[in-house]
């Protein structure tokens, strides 16, 4: 039971490229021998239609294109699961969310539009099944894909997360969200609404011009830098010393300005720029 005295926290993260270094839907094509070429061509086809929420072009060619429908099972995506490269030190991040900040308790959930068997396959022994959150399928007694029923993309997330906020009584500002792409946008704009905390761990400005902080790591470890900071209020020499005791010196940690300008014949319009930790 967590201590009625500390501060009771939701973290949820994306899944692809957010704790991962590849996608989903390339490591599936590249089992199926689909050129990423292809597969890029198929995704931005379906991303063009109307009826895909951002995020979930990969569920609906599993759903209606010929040559993913037809050869993939649900073992075929519990096997690209184990093949995902996942970031460094998620199981940390985890450990220290859970009981390693004084006075806070985060509850750790993943929310991503890949495939439910993906995320598990891959974060087994990690990240508890039930804490996951992803695209779910129902499947013919061949492991075939029946049907979708529900997609954890676009508004999909902010419906999830919703849920999760009541399920656990935890308010809308003490909301953590981490994203890198496209299907975060709208539940990073809600999260800010509600006076929670973003976290950008991409230069995609896409994500990182809404996000309130933005970090720039091959270590997931390094999303923990912002939470320590805005949240738990720690200073640089306190981080450094928990990070050591996980056996990790931060040898660099920059925040720098980024600018978006883009030049046209009539001006110049300069986009909002980001702060970004890099670490």
């Amino acid at each position: 039971m967590v201590n009625k005295f500390r501060k009771h926290y939701l973290f949820a993260s994306d899944f692809d490229q957010t704790l991962t270094f590849n996608d989903t839907g390339y490591v599936l094509s590249e089992m199926l021998g689909i050129s990423v070429k292809e597969f890029e061509r198929k995704a931005k086809g379906m991303a063009m239609l109307n009826l895909v929420q951002q995020g979930a072009e990969l569920s609906y060619l599993l759903l209606h294109d010929p040559e993913f429908r037809t050869r993939v099972r649900r073992d075929d995506l519990i096997e690209v699961g184990k093949r995902i490269r996942l970031k460094d030190n998620i199981k940390q991040i985890y450990e220290i969310l859970d009981r390693r900040i004084d006075g806070f308790h985060f509850d750790f959930y993943v929310l991503s539009a890949a495939p439910v068997e993906v995320i598990q396959s891959a974060l087994k022994g990690i990240v508890p099944e039930d804490h996951i959150f992803g695209t779910e399928f129902k499947y013919k007694a061949t492991g075939e894909i029946e049907s979708l029923v529900r997609a954890t993309a676009g508004y999909g997330k902010v419906a999830r997360l919703e849920q999760l906020e009541e399920q656990l009584g935890i308010p809308a500002d003490h909301v953590v969200y981490v994203g890198d792409g496209s299907s975060d946008i709208h539940v990073m704009l809600q999260v800010n609404r509600r006076d929670g905390f973003t976290i950008a761990v991409s230069e995609s400005k896409l994500v990182a011009q809404i996000a309130k902080r933005t970090v720039l790591s091959d270590n997931a470890l390094a999303t923990l830098v912002p939470i320590l900071e805005e949240i738990a209020g720690w200073q640089r020499p306190q981080i450094r010393q928990l990070f050591e005791s996980y056996g990790f010196l931060i040898q660099g940690w920059d925040r720098v300005q980024t600018d978006w300008v883009t030049l046209r014949p009539s001006g110049v319009a300069v986009e909002k720029a980001t702060a970004g930790d890099v670490v």
